[in-house]
């Protein structure tokens, strides 16, 4: 099923904006020590719900309430995603359905209990929980919120960078990890916006779970092949003909691929040199520069440390591993 959504205006991203200032504290923006290279990080995963997701959640439930207040929205998730929703709902009174894989991080499940919503878990992949969310919609007749493709998440998403700008004015490179595109769209509008074009940004996703690096390279979103991987909220297939998907391709954003064995070190590498928990998806960027697939050795780098909700067990392995 393709979904036509629009990339937001200047006035709705300003009216994100607005909204992210009224509910949200600024993440603070940090220099790494990463292999002898300076590295500014930009802390997401201090948000409230432990991700930079609750940016576009309020932007999306904000622009949903002020359509119809009485209204409730549906959403799927792997995770993340939807405890942004959860949380939302919960600050703007606005009730809410969060469909997940019944395979779902442990860590995000056991936090998504603890919000006022009904919760699904349904199917093995990120993929069923969506189709059975889109059907649930159009049965109840409810608003979806896309993890990525809808204008108002994108929009909020969008402030990651009007806030990382405004910290560190001679950035020169941001590395952003990809899984559906929402967070680099909103991080492509903004820096438009801003006219800050001097930024360089790269998208990465791992290797073993890449959609939007093959899509864009032609291959068919359902012939796309997907691997186990600990960067799950960047994991499963995206939308055939999503905005993110033509986002990322007007500006020419480069995609690279990192490596599990990369991903799993740089989860302990950065607990144990920068005191960073870090989940796999917002490792991926991590990985990217100390493995240097990025190409880019001497810009002034950052990166996006998107989410922080990797399971306890998980965690623990991958500290004991050498």
């Amino acid at each position: 099923m393709i979904r036509h959504v629009a990339a937001p205006t200047p006035d709705q991203l300003e009216t994100a904006r607005a909204v992210i200032a009224r509910y949200l504290n600024p993440t603070p923006a940090v220099t790494l020590n990463m292999r002898d290279r300076l590295v500014t990080a930009k802390l997401e995963g201090l948000q409230v719900t432990g991700s930079f997701k609750v940016r576009g959640a309020l932007s999306a439930i904000d622009a949903a309430h002020r359509e119809d207040p009485s209204g409730a929205v549906i959403t799927s998730s792997a995770g993340n995603h939807g405890l942004g929703i959860a949380h939302a709902s919960m600050l703007l009174g606005v009730p809410a359905t969060v469909v997940v894989p019944a395979n779902a991080s442990i860590a995000k499940v056991q936090k998504l209990r603890r919000y006022d919503i009904e919760l699904i878990q349904v199917g093995s992949s990120y993929d069923e929980a969506q189709a059975h969310a889109l059907d649930l919609a159009s049965h109840r007749g409810i608003r979806y919120i896309s993890p990525f493709n809808d204008t108002s998440v994108i929009a909020g998403q969008a402030t990651v960078f009007d806030e990382l700008i405004e910290q560190v004015p001679d950035l020169e490179h941001l590395v952003v990890p990809v899984g559906g595109g929402g967070l680099i769209s909103g991080i492509l509008l903004s820096r438009e916006a801003c006219g800050r074009g001097d930024v360089r940004i790269t998208g990465v996703q791992p290797e073993e779970s890449a959609a939007m690096y093959h899509v864009l390279r032609g291959t068919p979103m359902e012939e796309v092949v997907h691997h186990e991987t600990i960067a799950d909220g960047l994991a499963g297939g995206g939308d055939d003909g999503a905005v993110t998907n033509e986002l990322i391709a007007r500006y020419g954003v480069p995609l690279v691929l990192v490596p599990e064995v990369a991903i799993r070190h740089g989860v302990r590498e950065a607990a144990e040199n920068s005191g960073l928990v870090m989940e796999g998806s917002a490792t991926t960027a991590y990985a990217a520069i100390t493995s240097d697939v990025v190409g880019d050795a001497t810009s002034r780098i950052g990166f996006i440390a998107s989410g922080r909700n990797i399971a306890h067990e998980l965690f623990i392995e991958l500290l004991g591993t050498a």
